[in-house]
């Protein structure tokens, strides 16, 4: 069955203050271009949705991105006719073989499946910059992308997200809300998000020797 990696990247990259996020380099190489040169091996076809819908890395088909991440995701959703699809957030450079392998196999037995990794720092409430109550970490994941999804079923949350007025941080999430069951599949550290002046620094680091390792 097809497959389709789809990657919003029409934000605007406000907490990183270098204008739009995607096209932020690391290494040599924009967060866009690693996100779809990691992809493109594993999926029929890649589409990115850019702010003004033009500038797509080789490999990839552009469309227009939405007013919000969640309009981009349904914008993408609509422009494949791929049975499964494959959602990852540009601004997650570092993405190995094996997680999309891992995910996508994921989703073809549940329908919807997203890469997290199992919860390791002590966690606590607090309040006023205090420590308040301590938090069990026993079963709590951090949801990474990619997530893949039978498209039938990510389509079908994201009309009813839309219709309930709901926003959501990312995919799965919408799909969980219809009961439905979304496999957690184990990720990997080096999939973090590049948010913050400090991620883009340890990207910078990271970049050599992925770089080295991939290219070998």
């Amino acid at each position: 069955m097809s497959v389709a990696a789809l990657v919003p990247a029409a934000g605007s990259g406000t907490r990183l203050g270098k204008g739009p996020k995607a096209f932020v380099t690391v290494g040599g190489k924009t967060l866009l271009a690693r996100a779809v040169e990691a992809l493109r091996g594993h999926v029929d076809e890649v589409v990115v949705a850019t702010p003004d819908g033009s500038d797509a890395p080789r490999g990839a088909r552009v469309i227009r991105g939405g007013g919000t991440r969640q309009e981009t995701v349904e914008r993408l959703l609509r422009a494949t006719n791929a049975d499964f699809v494959l959602i990852h957030d540009a601004a997650r450079p570092f993405l190995p073989s094996r997680v999309v392998h891992d995910v996508l196999a994921g989703a073809r037995v549940q329908g919807a499946a997203t890469v997290a990794l199992p919860v390791a720092d002590t966690l606590v409430r607090g309040a006023d910059n205090a420590w308040g109550e301590l938090v069990s970490r026993a079963g709590l994941w951090a949801v990474q992308t990619p997530q893949a999804f039978r498209r039938t079923l990510i389509l079908e949350a994201h009309e009813a997200a839309r219709r309930e007025d709901f926003e959501a941080t990312d995919d799965a999430s919408l799909v969980a809300r219809l009961d439905r069951p979304v496999r957690l599949v184990e990720g990997d550290a080096r999939l973090f998000k590049v948010t913050t002046p400090s991620d883009l620094a340890l990207a910078e680091a990271l970049a050599v020797a992925w770089d080295a390792e991939t290219s070998a």
